[in-house]
């Protein structure tokens, strides 16, 4: 009754596989193996991978805590924190690079930090601008993997003593992991690709803040297709390689529920 509705999914899986396909198919062997030697190659994966990883411990050190925060903590403005906390999701990537850049180069954190505007600049600059885009979706995830927590088992565990502090390491944490852990792969994910706001406050600079991202624009702009499609191609088997364990959690969250 309803086969029009295959239509748009199959125009939607012609699309994804098609330009998929494109990408692998524009690469001989030769061109390939001259990519995966290629010093600048390897410098972009090691710097995507390195500050990817970074700024994805410092989203959780900053996201989880306070998503804790919104879920257990009343307080006056709940509802309009709630709302402002979603704004790094929704605003242009290029915005956040320049509200950023100019909070480091004329805030009040430059009478802190003198040194702080020269070094934006930098693989800092970078880490930066991904906690920034990993923090928002960390803080999102653990908003509602802890409003998900039967309030009887944080009762429970204070009744037999265990302080809030404690509680939420040895109770909610457990109870969340799963949910915890798909939001840090898609904040990973999301921090590996991060371009704009990088671009805005670190620059793109060859072999000093040039992630695969960077990589992309630099050699599409230079005219070295190979190389950009190469990195493009990591991007690419990172992200199916991370969509595969989010998936597989996601599974295992279903299972144990």
């Amino acid at each position: 009754m309803f086969r029009w509705a295959l239509i748009p999914l199959f125009l939607l899986l012609f699309l994804i596989l098609g330009s998929l396909i494109a990408l692998i198919c524009q690469l001989s062997y030769v061109e390939l193996r001259q990519v995966i030697i290629d010093p600048e190659f390897h410098f972009a994966i090691g710097m995507s991978l390195s500050t990817a990883l970074t700024s994805l411990c410092l989203a959780i050190i900053l996201g989880v805590p306070a998503a804790w925060a919104m879920a257990r903590i009343p307080f006056k403005g709940h509802r309009f924190i709630d709302s402002l906390l979603d704004l790094p999701l929704v605003t242009p990537p290029l915005v956040i690079g320049i509200g950023l850049l100019l909070l480091g180069n004329q805030g009040p954190l430059t009478g802190i930090f003198p040194e702080l505007s020269r070094s934006l600049f930098s693989p800092l600059g970078i880490i930066i601008a991904q906690t920034y885009v990993a923090s928002a979706i960390i803080m999102r995830n653990s908003l509602s993997a802890f409003k998900s927590v039967d309030p009887a088992y944080i009762q429970t565990a204070q009744n037999l003593g265990l302080t809030p502090t404690k509680t939420f390491f040895l109770i909610e944490i457990p109870l969340c992991w799963s949910a915890l852990m798909s939001g840090s792969i898609i904040a990973f994910s999301r921090a590996l690709g991060e371009f704009g706001a990088t671009l805005m406050l670190a620059g793109a600079t060859r072999l000093k803040t040039e992630t695969l991202p960077m990589a992309i624009y630099l050699n599409i702009a230079s005219g070295d297709f190979t190389l950009a499609i190469g990195c493009a191609l990591v991007l690419i088997a990172i992200a199916i390689t991370l969509l595969f364990a989010l998936h597989r959690l996601q599974r295992e969250r279903k299972r144990s529920c």
